[in-house]
């Protein structure tokens, strides 16, 4: 038997990775992140505990990265050419993929939301990803996540583009911020729906578009 090539030991490292991540991402949400250890994670993983810190280098470290892997496949759909620009055409795109990617992925995302739901790791969402938005200058000056000085600082320039067009009293800050709300709302009723028809959500889906747009 030929040994392994560094692509192959790297496929096998991201394949535990994964399997370690789908693991904790089910404890987490089902018995609280707080409440799992990393021995837990390690046992149910079939792997041992001291094998865990080859991948993670902590709890805290496993948390960002389950956050980080549901971001980077909504954010692949954001901006797709890379610009910088968000058109109306790519913000259309980018709404409809993420409703599809959330009902494709049921399972996973039922895990997401229960386990974001956790006060701790909501607040460490938040801090991580999202940060402040009630003023433009909150939303340039921080530039410590990378979710936000991407995807909220071009949803930032889309919403204030949309100024220039609107009545004098439009707040871009304040529909930036509907629009998030109703984002997450719509998100949770999408997941944890049994049953849908489809030309409702369709039709819900071009209301939002419509809305934002």
């Amino acid at each position: 038997m030929s040994p392994r090539t560094p692509k192959q030991f790297e496929d096998i490292r991201e394949e535990k990775k994964n399997l370690i991540m789908n693991v904790a991402l089910e404890h987490f949400a089902k018995e609280g992140y707080h409440n799992t250890t990393i021995s837990h994670i390690a046992k149910h993983a079939g792997i041992s505990k001291g094998l865990m810190y080859n991948y993670f280098e902590s709890k805290e470290d496993l948390l960002s990265e389950i956050i980080n892997r549901s971001m980077d496949e909504i954010s692949q759909y954001f901006d797709p050419d890379r610009d910088g620009y968000l058109t109306e055409d790519e913000f259309d795109m980018f709404i409809r993929k993420l409703f599809y990617i959330l009902r494709e992925k049921l399972s996973f995302w039922r895990l997401f939301y229960q386990f974001l739901m956790q006060k701790d790791v909501r607040e460490q969402f938040l801090k991580k990803h999202i940060g402040p938005v009630n003023t433009v200058e909150t939303i340039y000056s921080n530039s410590s996540s990378p979710f936000l000085t991407t995807m909220t600082k071009m949803l930032s320039d889309y919403f204030m583009r949309k100024k220039e067009r609107k009545p004098v009293a439009y707040d871009p800050i304040l529909d930036l911020n509907m629009f998030i709300y109703t984002i997450e709302g719509f998100g949770m009723v999408t997941v944890y729906m049994d049953e849908v028809d489809e030309k409702y959500y369709n039709k819900t889906i071009d209301r939002i578009i419509e809305l934002y747009k």
